[in-house]
């Protein structure tokens, strides 16, 4: 099995640019794994984790509520967003500047083929991430994600997730809030949940800016250990 994952910080990028580029690297897994099947050859298949920052962005996985967005696309227009439904589990989300976006894509025959797990791995990287900054960060029974204040009336959600998977190659992620301008979060219903708040670590912290490289550095250690994975940084190429 191929531990080794191939690492790349992409910066602030285009959605739609990026997805493609997600798309590409998922489809060369998903080949090589038939190819490998059909012909009876064992070549490694590869693991990939990218790093990003999106432009406002809101997007509607294939089980969402279009609804769930409040807006038209005049306003969308007017507070420089763009919207797209894409083929992840979820509903509605929201990206943006001073947000970490994870996309892994991952063979998981390489760790373990159980998607459960791997999402409960995926908000353990999360939580231990913020506990570190002094946060408890929780999971909410049947609401996938990372959350603050479960079962209070306080309750608030930091980061949220929506995978992808096929022949256990997965693809989407997670979106943990750092820095993020949080009123975007009004023109929608946050992943169909309504009644509930959506917080970012530099406003649970108190603090204007959260040094956004320090949360990475944590969240890759974390990925690290939980996955028994090795990070090879490579040279980004979108």
């Amino acid at each position: 099995m191929n531990k080794k994952v191939h690492f790349q910080d992409l910066g602030l990028k285009d959605y739609k640019e990026t997805w493609d580029f997600q798309e590409l690297l998922f489809q060369k897994t998903v080949d090589l794994k038939i190819k490998n099947r059909r012909e009876e050859t064992n070549q490694e298949t590869p693991n990939h984790f990218l790093f990003v920052e999106h432009p406002h962005v809101f997007t509607l996985g294939k089980s969402g509520n279009i609804n769930n967005l409040l807006v038209d696309e005049f306003k969308l227009d007017q507070k420089h967003a763009k919207f797209y439904k894409i083929n992840r589990g979820g509903d509605i989300t929201y990206h943006g500047p001073g947000q970490i976006v994870g996309y892994p894509i991952l063979d998981l025959e390489n760790f373990f083929t159980d998607i459960h797990k791997y999402l409960r791995l995926l908000e353990e990287m999360v939580i231990l991430t913020l506990a570190e900054f002094g946060l408890k960060p929780e999971r909410s029974k049947g609401e996938t994600g990372v959350w603050l204040d479960v079962g209070t009336p306080f309750a608030r959600k930091i980061c949220a997730m929506g995978v992808r998977a096929s022949r256990w190659v997965t693809m989407h992620g997670f979106a943990l809030n750092v820095n993020t301008d949080l009123g975007y979060f009004d023109l929608m219903v946050p992943c169909g949940i309504k009644d509930k708040a959506v917080t970012s670590l530099n406003m649970e912290l108190g603090k204007k800016e959260v040094h956004i490289d320090e949360v990475k550095q944590k969240l890759i250690q974390h990925f690290e250990t939980l996955f028994e994975a090795e990070l090879i940084k490579d040279k980004t190429e979108v």
